[in-house]
């Protein structure tokens, strides 16, 4: 089957599995749509300036390039999610924000001094999975149970494609999702403006240089703080003056800063809302738990789940935000994008027969999947290389404003 070659190729694989056991392979097409993507930026970029073409498989893996992350069974690649035993079955849970800990000791009741771990898994272990996804979405934090992939959820409208370059895109997202979808519009010529608070930095900055210098080379910075009269309204005036929006945060959030979707695609702009479950959800969640949550996990050889490659749900959903970007409504008018993680990964569940064939094995120095089609190498995660630097928080924030005529805070 050809997902099970796409899988190989991708470097998904090498990080899917228990460490001392073979690569297994994933459910579902992930792979192939990455790449079903990819060619439609492709195609909409061809015969303009600024070209696109990239592997879309090979971008699921491209940040363990850069991190040399390994598969690690039910600990996940990035090492902060980890998945847990319930009392009626599997959940995913997340830890990974410096105020995750104190987050998670209102969860189970009591203080989690250290080591946060061992409290938290006796807790999700004596208790069903729809008690911890209440509890988290309420605390706002990011777990919940595994689950079966159901019904495929209802196709996102479809558009005709539009040249993007020259656009403004206004990135007030963070992490790896939002920014792989404005570093695919940037690298089609796009004009792209990542947008900060003082007191909320882009989390991916403590990360690996590298790969936070692949999603942002090129950009422009701003920082502008929503709590200052003149920054409020300087955040104001720039999502005016955008073309594109980006943005990961729930609505109320987004209020709190004063911004207003529907405004802004009232007077025409593209909006990228990218959430876990959508904007009249409440839950939060980071690409391996929503990945897992979905039901994209393997399993080993009792039937247990493990973690598929590296938050694959993130780099889905960056893909899936550049090609909608790069899409207008045929009347010219703005369009809201309500793009939930959970339903891009659900997306690639469904309606694929398993195919039974496919197993891994040592050939001499690598592994193989043998398919009825024969053996294929399964590849090991590859970097991408990309020209430029990664701004500095606030780098350009005179600058970017004097431009747009904006009054400087």
């Amino acid at each position: 089957m050809p997902e099970s070659t796409d899988w190989a190729a991708s470097g998904v694989l090498a990080l899917t599995g228990c460490p001392d056991g073979p690569p297994l392979l994933p459910p579902g097409r992930a792979a192939t749509v990455a790449r079903e993507l990819t060619d439609r930026i492709a195609a909409a970029t061809a015969g303009t300036a600024h070209p696109v073409a990239l592997d879309g498989a090979a971008l699921l893996a491209e940040r363990a390039a850069l991190t040399g992350a390994r598969r690690a069974g039910r600990v996940s690649a990035g090492g902060s999610c980890r998945l847990l035993p319930t009392r009626d079955g599997w959940a995913a849970v997340s830890c990974a924000r410096p105020g995750d800990p104190l987050l998670f000791g209102a969860l189970v009741g009591r203080e989690l001094p250290g080591d946060p771990w061992p409290g938290i898994e006796a807790w999700v272990r004596a208790h069903p999975g729809a008690e911890l996804a209440a509890r988290a979405e309420l605390l706002g934090v990011a777990a919940g149970p595994v689950r079966a992939p159901g019904p495929p959820p209802p196709p996102l409208p479809a558009h005709p494609p539009r040249p993007v370059a020259g656009l403004l895109v206004v990135d007030f997202s963070a992490l790896w999702a939002g920014p792989l979808a404005a570093s695919l519009l940037g690298l089609a010529g796009a004009r792209v403006v990542k947008v900060e608070v003082p007191d909320r930095l882009d989390g991916a900055r403590r990360g690996h240089p590298g790969f936070y210098r692949l999603l942002h080379a090129g950009h422009r910075s701003v920082l502008l703080d929503p709590a200052a009269p003149g920054g409020r309204a300087a955040m104001a005036a720039l999502v005016a003056a955008a073309d594109v929006v980006i943005e990961a945060s729930r609505p109320r959030a987004l209020a709190g800063f004063g911004l207003d979707a529907e405004a802004a695609v009232a007077s025409g702009a593209c909006w990228i809302s990218l959430t876990a479950a959508g904007r009249a959800s409440g839950r939060i969640g980071f690409g391996d738990d929503v990945a897992a949550g979905a039901g994209l996990v393997a399993r080993d050889a009792e039937g247990d789940p493990v973690f598929v490659g590296d938050a694959l749900a993130d780099p889905l959903t960056g893909l899936t935000a550049a090609t909608l970007a790069m899409t207008a409504p045929a009347d010219g008018s703005g369009v809201l994008w309500d793009v939930a993680m959970s339903d891009v990964v659900a997306a690639t569940l469904t309606d694929v027969a398993p195919d039974p064939s496919p197993a891994a094995r040592r050939q001499e120095r690598r592994w193989v999947l043998d398919t009825a089609a024969g053996a294929v190498p399964v590849a090991e995660p590859r970097p991408r290389t990309v020209a430029g630097s990664a701004p500095a928080a606030g780098a350009d924030t005179a600058a970017v404003l004097a431009e747009l005529g904006i009054p400087l805070p």
